[in-house]
């Protein structure tokens, strides 16, 4: 009898814990509508919840004050060492992936620089997170390595898409510069501006900006600035080349070095070898992180439009109701398709 009563706290505690944790998994993880970031968050809580039920069952072990403060001291001596060591282990880059999901410095689909790699994010993981370069290759970095250099990331609502170029003493800057916002207004750039970057011993170098808005076609319209650059400077009879080359001509009045002009729409550079193609190069290079986009896109959209059923499910009525659980029932069956669906490699 006194055995069952000296028992009796700690099996209470267990009891509790456990009803407790199997309802905070229902609870918290049950839901098909969850995002990523949600999950997490969850996920956390319940990490929380495992740590404050290991301490609550500490406390009611039928031992002595000494030996269950020993028990609670070694806990937290553990749990301070796994923090402490954090930094070089595991649990760093899991802790970084937390304070990523938290800040969001940037989402899947768009693009950063991290280093000297430069693509579109086609993943965020606990650990690492991956992204897809122009050469179409996948790198992964840890999380611990992005929070611990800088990360430049590409506004979506637009970026500064600029070309510099070096020409001659003997044009005019004036003319240079209408002739480069032409071309910079021929790729449909906003507010295109033309800048002089350096004055040098043979040659002025010019840098021409404007606002591409359209970031996912960012390579193509590179290209197309290089080529209506080329294009509107050779119609103006201006030659794209070195000064120094002036010196080994061998006649004195020979033509310049502009090549003859072909049928070519500038519009069909940088696009599939087939004009008739809709495929642009971004479509290729950035096939993944296009995909992964999409994919959190549609998630996300599910969710919010789910959760927007159920709140006009409270209060519905008869047909009403029934029409409204169908809905929801359809768009769950779609997110869960959208989300066991794997991501082409």
């Amino acid at each position: 009898m006194d055995t069952l009563l000296l028992i009796m706290p700690l099996l209470i505690t267990l009891s509790t814990v456990v009803i407790v944790l199997i309802l905070a998994h229902k609870i918290l993880l049950n839901e098909q509508t969850l995002t990523k970031d949600n999950q997490l968050s969850r996920k956390l809580i319940l990490l929380l919840l495992y740590v404050l039920s290991f301490l609550a069952v500490s406390l009611a072990l039928p031992v002595a004050d000494s030996t269950r403060n020993q028990v609670i001291g070694l806990f937290g001596i553990v749990l301070s060492g796994v923090i402490a060591f954090s930094s070089t282990s595991i649990v760093g880059n899991i802790m970084a992936g937390i304070v990523l999901r938290f800040t969001k410095p940037f989402k899947t689909g768009d693009f950063i620089r991290v280093d000297q790699y430069f693509g579109r994010v086609t993943e965020k993981g606990l650990f690492d997170t991956e992204i897809q370069t122009e050469q179409r290759e996948l790198v992964a970095f840890t999380n611990s390595f992005l929070t611990s250099n800088p990360i430049t990331v590409t506004r979506t609502s637009g970026t500064i898409l600029s070309a510099n170029l070096s020409l001659g003493y003997d044009h005019h800057h004036d003319k240079i510069t209408q002739l480069l916002i032409t071309a910079a207004n021929n790729c449909q750039l906003e507010e295109p501006f033309v800048q002089i970057i350096e004055l040098g011993n043979y040659s002025i170098s010019y840098r021409v900006s404007g606002l591409l808005t359209e970031v996912k076609s960012m390579i193509s319209s590179r290209s197309r600035l290089y080529a209506n650059i080329l294009d509107t400077l050779h119609q103006a009879q201006i030659e794209i080349m070195s000064p120094n080359f002036m010196n080994t001509r061998n006649i004195a009045d020979a033509p310049p070095a502009i090549p003859k002009a072909t049928e070519t729409p500038p519009e069909h550079i940088a696009k599939h070898a087939d004009p008739s193609s809709d495929t642009t190069p971004e479509d290729i290079i950035f096939d993944k992180a296009e995909e992964a986009e999409q994919k959190e896109r549609s998630s996300t959209e599910l969710s919010e439009d789910i959760k927007a059923l159920n709140e006009q499910l409270k209060d519905a009525k008869d047909e009403q109701k029934d029409r409204l659980e169908l809905q929801i029932a359809r768009k769950k069956e779609q997110l869960q398709t959208i989300k066991t669906k794997p991501i082409q490699e």
